[in-house]
């Protein structure tokens, strides 16, 4: 099984909040997750992301970092509360520039932006006003998308709308786990449809504004029933998780789930189904239902126990990866994939030699590029593979704890060290036949 043909794109990914930093600095805003973070018992230990890994101060290192690595993308996101503080009104012209000399700095180093730009961290004012509850952010949305475009579509290769969607709904407003925080659980569907809304409104105003390419990223795991007769759990899981954010953009339609809700308006699917460039995937793990005894949903989460586990304790299986990539095709009449991030944690640490050794990492990005591979033989249009992530840093609820980088952070330091996994998927790109870069 050879390595996909020349034109593929290798990449590595962060996200502004888990990586930038300088949450005060040249003007921005409070995002939901500086005001979540600073909330006594929302993130283990109380860690924030206040300082992350300073890619703020620190990202000429980083891009020298990605050069070394001989990717031909970076995926980044850019910070709404930067651009806009307050989420409405005139363009933090600072916030911009940021991401000026960021896109500048990776096109010298011969590396294509691509650009996410809504990675969670929506500004808290547009929170204290609603949040995704309400209609009104997904314009809000629309304006920021368009303040962005106005200054780097000209050189950002690739643009992301929105990352993982459905965490939003599920972690965010559902559950509680992330922010802002609310445990609206059923009742936070709106935020689904004003996600999407405010994708495909997004979608107008970046070509409004000559984007090159455009997309949405979202989180895909396939569903498992525990037994033949948790059927239905594992379908009504699949409709939430892979379905309900991926069948009205490329279908039109949605789901049963949101069929006939109030709060979608017949002109708003048209909208959201505006053609894509490109479907980022992100793939991590699959899920094992079961019929719930009691409680508002449909379904149970049971854990998967035969399949060796990464150091967050997710099963390791990549058939379930290829089955995933199966699956998108034969449902959808598919746009170009990028598998926008896949990746996984482990309690990582400097040895004696001042080394990393990863090696359960390697084994993990070599079993799932493989899938890819596969996957891209049998025909499956897939362009690209971001590697999660560059550096480890902030993973949310979980803090500094969870290390997910191809390159070790001291975070008292801010020393990058690179892993023997940054070193095996250099070796990995140099070995592709041909250049690498956009196809």
């Amino acid at each position: 099984m050879g390595l996909p043909e020349a034109g593929f794109r290798w990449g590595v990914a962060t996200a502004a909040y888990q990586v930038e930093g300088a949450v005060d600095e040249d003007g921005r805003g409070p995002s939901i997750w500086d005001t979540f973070s600073h909330t006594p018992g929302r993130v283990r230990d109380g860690h924030t992301g206040d300082v992350a890994c300073d890619h703020y101060h620190r990202w000429p290192a980083d891009i020298a970092l990605m050069k070394d690595l001989g990717v031909g993308s970076y995926r980044f996101s850019i910070a709404w509360p930067r651009v806009q503080p307050a989420g409405i009104g005139p363009v933090n012209t600072r916030g911009l520039d940021f991401y000026d000399r960021l896109v500048d700095g990776l096109l010298a180093a011969g590396i294509a932006p691509a650009a996410t730009l809504y990675h969670w961290d929506l500004p808290q004012p547009l929170e204290d006003a609603g949040g995704w509850m309400e209609r009104d952010t997904a314009y809000r949305f629309a304006e920021f998308s368009y303040l962005a475009a106005e200054r780097l579509a000209d050189r950002v290769d690739m643009w992301i709308t929105l990352n993982e969607p459905v965490v939003v709904t599920a972690y965010g407003y559902a559950f509680g786990v992330y922010a802002p925080g609310r445990t609206l659980m059923l009742d936070a569907l709106p935020t689904a449809h004003h996600q999407l809304l405010a994708h495909g409104l997004a979608v107008h105003a970046l070509r409004s504004r000559n984007a090159r390419k455009v997309g949405l990223t979202n989180h895909y795991s396939p569903a498992w029933a525990a037994t033949p007769e948790d059927q239905p759990a594992a379908d009504a899981f699949d409709a939430f998780m892979n379905r309900l954010f991926t069948d009205p953009v490329l279908t039109g339609r949605y789901p049963d789930l949101l069929d006939g809700a109030p709060f979608v308006r017949p002109e708003d699917l048209s909208v959201i189904a505006a053609p894509l460039d490109f479907l980022g995937v992100n793939y991590y793990q699959p899920t094992r239902l079961a019929t719930p005894s009691e409680g508002p949903l449909p379904f149970d989460i049971v854990d998967i126990t035969e399949y060796p586990t990464t150091g967050m304790g997710w099963p390791i299986v990549p058939d379930a990866f290829l089955s995933l990539l199966r699956t998108l095709h034969s449902r959808y009449d598919l746009p170009p994939l990028y598998i926008t991030e896949n990746g996984c944690s482990y309690p990582d640490e400097i040895g004696p030699d001042g080394t990393v050794d990863d090696s359960a990492r390697i084994d993990f990005l070599d079993a799932h590029i493989k899938a890819v591979r596969t996957a891209i033989d049998e025909g499956i249009d897939i362009r690209g593979y971001y590697a999660w992530s560059l550096l480890d840093n902030f993973e949310w609820s979980e803090g500094y704890h969870p290390r997910f980088g191809l390159v070790h952070v001291d975070y008292e330091t801010q020393k990058r060290t690179p892993k023997k996994s940054f070193t095996w998927y250099r070796d990995l790109i140099a070995s592709s036949r041909g250049p690498v870069g956009s196809r």
